[in-house]
């Protein structure tokens, strides 16, 4: 589907076609058409982590000021409660539960997973945007496998300057196999410096250069997850030893940094491309990965990062896109990781491959007023450390923690609080048997008892 246009991009549409000019001749002449595209991750950011989501006792006004630029979605949804299989879901387009390395939750470089990864003849966001002429970078986190044939290079970015597992040091730069961490290409690199901050000023340095045309940009933070270590404290971990050096010695003073941080490097991102002149040619995405953990904050939802209760997959979630999306603009749409990834393909008119079809659906006609909001029915599955059912259709919830199930109204009860499978028995049976309709296109899940 092709991104909707707003009034300004049709006068400049009926102006070329006036003048004879069509978008090939265009982009032989260098004027390109179509929009720069920055999708931009937060590592385990509650719901209400933001200030404008929420969040009371710090301020986080870049991304504030964004979602006032753009539009902001009250009701987005990570495909999964954590890390690897979210990204499955936005480097494919689709549940994560279709391939092998999205039954991870999440990978780990222990023995028992290293061979499993992202397979590199599986069209991807990044291979299709480079296939259609974007110029690909991955600056951050990747987490979809360590080995070679597994590489953000194997599948579509022309660069990647970050990490291969799922967590780092922030100033070692070690991996939580304290194996050395942060890459340059296929080479491991030493820099000094606050993880966040070096992706920032990476991600600055690669908006700034020139640029032969349009560029997709991913940039995944690691922040806030876990250790906690804000900028300039680089010895703070050291009294600490085993696992407790990477997930002890936090407090909500210390998570609060971190999230500011996170906040000034996006500020320092979003500058560049004004100082670029590239703002009104540039769609921008922002998201969570997941829910958020201990100090976080959920706002009204139940559960957090790895539970299938709403505070584990409702993610704070914003998009601009100056003259497509108009500013300012709020919308109570239920979206999904996977349609981060429709929307980009739209905006760059480049086709999905069609023997992988997308899961997700294309957010720019919602996103610029020109269709209203659509009804969804959204699934999710874990099986390793938490055993979750869960389908929303609507409205309605179906939800199931081990051997308890649910069914829950989240339009009257978003805290998850009100069991109403009796009084709707049959709408309860019926959400089931759709989950498990959904459940029987996607691979078995792999119990964690079968990874260790």
């Amino acid at each position: 589907m092709k991104p909707a246009i707003s009034s300004r991009w049709m006068g400049v549409a009926a102006a070329l076609l006036a003048s004879g000019l069509l978008v090939s001749e265009l982009r032989a002449q260098g004027q390109e058409s179509r929009p720069n595209i920055i999708f931009i991750v937060a590592d385990d950011l509650g719901y209400a982590d933001l200030s404008g989501y929420g969040r009371s006792d710090y301020q986080t006004p870049t991304l504030d000021a964004f979602a006032e630029e753009g539009i902001r979605f009250s009701q987005a949804y990570a495909a999964a409660p954590v890390c690897t299989p979210f990204r499955v879901s936005t480097m494919t387009g689709r549940y994560p539960a279709r391939l092998p390395v999205g039954l991870r939750e999440p990978l780990t470089g222990r023995p028992h997973d290293i061979n499993i990864g992202l397979p590199a003849e599986h069209p991807t966001l990044s291979s299709l945007l480079k296939a259609n002429g974007y110029e690909t970078a991955l600056v951050g986190k990747w987490h979809l496998g360590l080995l070679p044939e597994h590489h953000p290079r194997r599948h579509g970015f022309d660069e990647f300057f970050g990490i291969l597992d799922g967590g780092a040091d922030y100033f070692t730069h070690e991996d939580i196999s304290e194996r050395e961490g942060l890459y340059e290409n296929e080479t491991v690199i030493e820099r000094d410096g606050y993880l966040t901050e070096l992706f920032t000023e990476r991600t600055v340095e690669f908006i700034s250069r020139p640029h032969s045309g349009p560029f997709f940009l991913s940039l995944q933070y690691t922040a806030p997850h876990w250790p906690w270590q804000v900028p300039g404290d680089s010895t703070r971990q050291d009294t600490l030893s085993g696992w407790e050096r990477w997930v002890g010695g936090g407090s909500p003073e210390i998570y609060a940094e971190m999230v500011k941080s996170l906040d000034q490097g996006i500020g320092h991102v979003l500058n560049a491309l004004d100082a670029s002149g590239l703002r009104e040619n540039t769609l921008v995405i922002f998201t969570s990965d997941n829910g958020g953990e201990q100090y976080s904050d959920m706002g009204p939802f139940t559960g957090h990062k790895m539970a299938l209760w709403e505070g584990g997959i409702r993610v704070p979630a914003m998009m601009r896109w100056p003259g497509i999306i108009q500013a300012g603009s709020e919308t109570d749409q239920v979206v999904v990781s996977m349609d981060w990834t429709a929307t980009m393909l739209a905006a760059a008119e480049a086709e999905p491959d069609p023997n992988y079809p997308l899961d997700g659906m294309n957010l720019l006609p919602i996103s610029s007023g020109e269709t209203p909001t659509q009804p969804r029915t959204l699934w999710w599955r874990t099986f390793q450390r938490t055993d979750h059912h869960a389908l929303r259709e609507g409205d309605w919830k179906f939800l199931k923690d081990g051997e308890a199930e649910y069914l829950f109204n989240l339009a009257d009860d978003p805290g998850e609080q009100h069991d109403l499978k009796e009084l709707e028995s049959d709408l309860f049976q019926q959400l089931k048997r759709k989950f498990a309709a959904v459940a029987s296109e996607m691979l078995n899940p792999v119990p964690l008892e079968q990874t260790n």
